[in-house]
């Protein structure tokens, strides 16, 4: 059936209903990764082409010298073989190798198999690189990842604090671009470094539970103020923009779109316009932005902040959900050069725990943090650095 035989509301009834779905993931995780890096790395879009002229190589004036010095010292401290598993070109597809699943053959060094001197510099490799939230966030995510060992009958082969692997893309350098990744469940930073500047995507921030209601972490909890900012900024807008926020009241599964092997992924514009806000809203909307970015250090989330002003009135904020305090809901906030994805997930390793688990719960959250139109991973800085040693 065509749309412009159905009545118009209808219509618009259907089309964001699709727009509120994401696309099918499929397989497991070797024939996703598989399929994934068999396509060129073209990047987010919300129609198949890349807006050009977005990014450019420009002196930001946030020194990474702190980044630089952390990654040498981390480096260092290996022995000459986890150095070599852990060291590729600033180029490689590895960069695109991550997933959130537990269950995925990672590359690096882990936290498992470093020593207590290792684990110290490898933290103060994310210590330099990020902020105090955006470490601790991190941190509590791997812990959290202990605490789904004791709820799965003390399963630490499969969970743990430790299973996350550290990998080092080029040489850390002051002037040549290079980068490191963090790839495990629920933690997945992409960070890379090009002079002064940084791209810090993709980023995926999660856990299943976000709480830890007993065991050795009780008390640990994530994302609970994202979430929170998130609904209030969906209850600060009037009825005629909420008709166009919310593309669905009914939230009955998994809504992120730019996971794990989606980096060509088209994700549709839609929602609410960022231009349709009065500047109050506007505010808020930007710093519900700046919780998402300002996990990356202080000095480099204030630029990212800036570069999503700049394109504000081309953004939109888009909801899946309800808005009652314990209602589960998926919201996007969509920007030519920023895809933050909120999501409230079905239970995955705790379905045995659940009354229902085909339904999506509050205690499962996915959160990606994107780059859009070509510059996840940096790619777009690094195509624009390369062209110029060619010459």
């Amino acid at each position: 059936m065509k749309l412009k035989m159905l009545p118009a509301g209808m219509a618009a009834g259907l089309i964001a209903s699709l727009s509120a779905q994401p696309p099918p993931a499929g397989g497991g995780p070797a024939s996703r990764e598989a399929a994934a890096l068999a396509e060129p790395f073209k990047g987010i879009t919300t129609d198949g082409t890349v807006q050009p002229g977005l990014f450019s190589i420009r002196s930001t004036g946030v020194s990474t010298e702190p980044v630089r010095q952390a990654a040498d010292a981390f480096l260092a401290a290996l022995t000459p073989v986890q150095r070599a598993k852990t060291k590729f070109p600033v180029d490689d597809i590895e960069w695109r190798k991550w997933m959130n699943v537990h269950r995925y053959t990672r590359q690096g060094v882990s936290f498992q198999e470093m020593t207590e001197a290792q684990r110290t510099v490898a933290f103060g490799l994310l210590r330099a690189s990020l902020s105090a939230k955006g470490l601790k966030l991190s941190q509590d995510i791997m812990k959290l990842n202990h605490t789904l060992g004791e709820l799965n009958n003390n399963n630490f082969t499969e969970y743990g604090e430790w299973l996350y692997h550290i990998t080092i893309m080029g040489e850390p350098s002051a002037d040549r671009p290079w980068g490191w990744q963090i790839d495990g469940h629920h933690l997945i930073i992409n960070y890379f470094v090009l002079r002064d500047q940084v791209v810090m995507a993709p980023a995926f921030f999660g856990s299943e539970p976000v709480v830890a209601r007993a065991g050795k972490y009780q008390g640990v909890s994530i994302l609970q103020e994202e979430q929170a900012r998130g609904l209030a900024m969906l209850r600060s807008l009037d009825d005629a923009q909420r008709k166009k926020a919310v593309l669905d009241v009914n939230k009955t599964g998994n809504n992120n779109y730019a996971e794990g092997f989606k980096d060509n992924v088209i994700v549709p514009a839609a929602g609410l316009s960022a231009a349709e806000l009065n500047p109050a809203q506007r505010e808020e909307l930007l710093q519900l932005v700046g919780l998402f970015v300002g996990n990356m250090d202080a000095g480099h989330a204030r630029v990212k902040l800036e570069e999503v002003r700049a394109h504000l009135d081309r953004t939109r904020f888009a909801w899946v959900g309800g808005d009652t305090d314990d209602s589960v809901f998926y919201f996007r906030i969509h920007s030519p050069v920023v895809l933050i994805e909120f999501d409230h997930q079905r239970p995955a390793n705790t379905r045995h725990l659940q009354k229902d688990p085909s339904r999506p719960i509050r205690d499962h959250i996915h959160v990606v943090v994107r780059t859009p139109n070509g510059n996840d991973y940096g790619k777009d800085l690094l195509r624009q650095h390369l062209a110029t040693q060619k010459h």
